[in-house]
């Protein structure tokens, strides 16, 4: 059986991108070097030699060139060395550079293919142009072995130095690598747009984490736990009477004594056997308390207090540290910062924590033809969304700083993008399209943000963009149209906050869509729904997305998954009241 390692190329100096890092950069959804590296994921081992990047999992050797960006030869003899020390050498071995977003696993596995039936000392890609693709292929580990001893020293040598005589071309599409802005540009104009899920988990995992800091935690509500919650006294701090009633000592009849055993008042002196005191619930039990019997449980007379004959028997005392003890974890890392949370800290006597967020918004309005106050002109329009942001995005877990309008010119987003260090994100409306007006796509590409999400499959909300702008914060870029910004907005948003703050994913409401024959189409779906009086829901069919008149009397937006049946399961985002 022929077996296959992989070297991954991901350095270089990218001079013709002003040095950026070229296999970091997202197109369709994953970087480049993402790319390569699923595009290999068959072969026994895969090095990646350039800078160290601690996202790329413990399977994956990493090695750097010296000196580093010394050219490609340079790089595939440090690949080489580093998988020298393997027992049983792989018979061949693909060498890909980190710079091709639609590179696939079935492209590569053709080149193997070729390889082994044709015999060839290496087969490498052709473009459609027919240009060969040297840096895309699949060599015999001995001729590319033997190459590299041959040359006096393999910095800064052409790949040409390498060739074999015996090479073969084999034509492959979507193996165009990108070196300019430009050609990114056009890759992600002609990437897949993501699916729901897809975008969801690529923020998640895209987007930087904001740094943890530790907080007085009454004051960082919709925060998110970066350690776990460690309880700093016992619960109850002694034993208490869990019930209105009598703490006794020894066996009945109990003569009562007067004094009262009283919640935050003094603990009652100790029992002795045949005693019993009246107690509140919540208060410190007398020592020598063998027993609380609540009230109904209990009667008097001449003799003393019995226990009601046929009552249950039961020890009514809450005992120090039942529901937890110090050290115990109360919540682990990833919970919000919530009023149960808060109210668990106060109790275990936690009063600080150390956290991840809140996340801060900025809402930058788009349009010159939007108009927030005063009358409206000729061509103008009322801003009806940007007023309901702020309860939309507390809905959400973001709080919102300001609300900006920004009027279409062509680098008008250049100095919102570059002002937005004093939030962790910008919610813009509008301009994600590609029409004349719509500058946000151009003014990412302008300023190096990286773009983990250039498009949605979905309806309304396929001109959905996630970006995080170079100093780390992020963008969501929503729709103009106020339905279409609602509806992605809680799509979204809730994966965006997972991103930034570790917090675990949310659990989806599940159920069923009564009339999902009647909604689905082509394309997943959102749109308004009731909930159904036999469970499930019963979506709106149509809906004008000009407005948000159709979330009246509406429950939520349900997700509607393409070409679906009546009774298919759906996601519910519910509506804040």
């Amino acid at each position: 059986m022929t077996t296959v390692d992989a070297i991954v190329l991901a350095g270089g100096r990218a001079s013709r991108m002003g040095g950026v890092d070229k296999p970091a950069i997202v197109v369709g959804g994953q970087s480049m070097l993402e790319a390569a590296i699923g595009a290999v994921a068959a072969c026994i081992r895969t090095v990646v030699v350039g800078p160290h990047r601690p996202d790329l999992g413990p399977d994956i050797r990493q090695v750097q060139e010296v000196p580093a960006g010394s050219g490609p030869v340079a790089a595939i003899s440090t690949g080489l060395r580093a998988l020298a020390d393997c027992d049983f050498p792989a018979d061949l071995m693909v060498v890909l550079a980190a710079d091709m977003p639609f590179l696939t696993a079935a492209a590569v596995d053709a080149l193997i293919a070729r390889a082994v039936e044709s015999g060839a000392d290496a087969v490498f890609a052709a473009d459609e142009s027919g240009r060969p693709q040297y840096l895309v292929g699949v060599w015999r580990r001995t001729t590319l072995q033997n190459g590299i001893e041959r040359l006096d020293a393999p910095v800064n040598q052409p790949m040409k130095a390498l060739i074999p005589e015996h090479a073969l071309l084999m034509p492959l599409t979507d193996i165009t690598d990108c070196d300019t802005p430009d050609d990114i540009a056009r890759a992600r104009a002609h990437a897949t747009p993501l699916s729901l899920d897809q975008a969801r988990n690529v923020v998640r995992h895209k987007l930087s984490r904001l740094p943890s800091r530790r907080v007085t935690l009454s004051r960082a509500a919709g925060a998110i736990l970066a350690e776990p919650l460690t309880a700093a006294e016992a619960l109850p701090r002694f034993d208490v009477s869990a019930m209105d009633g009598y703490a006794v000592s020894g066996p009945e009849p109990w003569r009562v004594r007067r004094d009262i055993g009283f919640a935050g008042g003094e603990r009652p002196a100790g029992l002795r056997t045949g005693e019993a005191v009246r107690i509140a619930t919540g208060a410190h039990i007398p020592e020598g308390t063998e027993a609380v019997v609540r009230d109904e449980f209990v009667r008097a007379d001449a003799d003393g207090l019995h226990r009601v004959p046929d009552t249950p028997i039961r020890d009514d005392i809450r005992r120090r540290g039942e529901d937890w003890r110090p050290g115990d974890a109360l919540a682990p890392a990833g919970t919000p910062v919530s009023p149960a949370l808060l109210s668990v800290a106060a109790a275990a006597e936690v009063y600080e924590g150390l956290v991840h967020g809140p996340v801060h918004a900025r809402i930058v309005m788009t349009g010159d033809e939007i108009r927030s106050e005063g009358p409206l002109h000729t061509g103008q329009t009322r801003d009806s969304i940007g007023p309901v942001l702020p309860d939309l995005l507390s809905w959400c877990g973001i709080r919102s700083l300001d609300r900006v309008h920004l009027r279409d010119t062509a680098n008008g987003f250049d100095e919102v993008l570059a002002q937005a260090v004093d939030c962790e994100l910008l919610v813009i409306v509008g301009a994600t399209g590609g029409g004349a007006a719509d500058q946000l796509r151009a003014s990412l590409e302008r300023t190096g943000a990286h773009l983990p999400v250039h498009r949605l499959r979905l309806r309304p909300g396929g001109s959905t963009v996630v970006a995080e702008t170079r100093s780390g914060t992020a963008i969501l870029g929503l729709p103009g149209n106020p339905f279409a910004a609602v509806a992605t907005l809680l799509t979204l948003a809730p994966a965006i906050i997972e991103g930034l703050t570790g917090r675990p994913p949310r659990r989806a409401i599940i159920g069923p869509l009564h009339n999902a024959a009647d909604i689905s189409g082509p394309v997943p779906r959102i749109v308004p729904a009731r909930a159904a009086p036999e469970g499930g829901w019963t979506g709106d069919p149509g809906i004008r997305t000009a407005h948000l008149a159709g979330l009246l009397d509406r429950d939520g937006l349900v997700i509607v998954p393409a070409h679906a049946e009546n009774g298919t399961s759906v996601e519910f985002l519910p509506l804040p009241d």
